[in-house]
């Protein structure tokens, strides 16, 4: 553990794992690829309010973007901000594509069952997550959709999606500032456009710190006018 007193908690997550946590308003959470090569498959809900959860689309409509980086907001069906993007040594995270299932692991991976792999079996993000919703009263029907994190898919002019190789070095890091209480839901399953026959999920290092809340001058609250008003609403949720 770090002797910095703004650091709450640190902890290694496996490849091909799940991970949740409430993180208050005012903590973030910085990732880091410690290997190259990962991907963080993330879902966002209000802690105080589970039917509040992550809206991909006004997310990228309000921000006039594809993707997602230093600066960006994270925005809820309601128009609050659940999380924001203060750090980001990537500089394209994508909240497109979504997580893997059984069909695609099965598909891609071929039969890995836990009897014969132990540690090494071929899990998949959907069946993780649907798990780790379970402990907090919700299932499939609130599923929604991910930022994967690490992982860059570019847009074609045809519409085709394509997916970036090599995107994510080793020591990249990028950290989300939480701006309600959000429930954060990480899956580390491969991103399901990432080419290969070989089960190799990556690991990743979670920090979680304490953090001033966003001042007037905040870069997030200043990249788009969107957010501005974004901020806005969500600090009124909390008078």
């Amino acid at each position: 553990m770090t002797t910095d007193p703004f650091v709450l908690w640190e902890e290694s997550l496996p490849g091909g794992s799940i991970w949740s946590h409430v993180f208050k308003r005012g903590t973030a959470v910085r990732l880091t690829d410690t290997m190259g090569g990962a991907n963080v498959s993330v879902l966002f809900y209000n802690a105080d309010n589970f039917v509040e959860r992550y809206n991909m689309p006004d997310t990228l409509k309000s921000q006039h973007t594809a993707h997602l980086t230093t600066g960006h907001c994270l925005y809820s069906d309601m128009g609050r901000v659940l999380a924001s993007i203060t750090h980001d040594s990537v500089g394209w995270h994508d909240p497109l594509v979504g997580f893997s299932n059984r069909a695609s692991a099965l598909a891609q991976y071929g039969e890995g069952p836990y009897q014969t792999l132990r540690n090494g079996w071929h899990t998949n993000a959907h069946d993780l997550i649907a798990v780790e919703l379970a402990k907090y009263g919700m299932n499939e029907r609130d599923f929604t959709a991910s930022v994967n994190l690490f992982s860059k898919v570019v847009v074609e002019d045809s519409g085709a999606f394509r997916y970036v190789l090599d995107h994510s070095l080793a020591g990249s890091t990028v950290e989300l500032r939480s701006d309600m209480n959000t429930l954060m839901i990480l899956c580390t399953c491969p991103h399901p456009m990432a080419p290969g026959v070989e089960w190799a999920p990556q690991p990743v290092r979670l920090t979680i710190k304490r953090v001033p809340l966003p001042a007037a001058d905040d870069a997030c609250r200043l990249s788009r006018p969107e957010n501005g008003r974004g901020f806005t609403l969500t600090e009124r949720y909390f008078l």
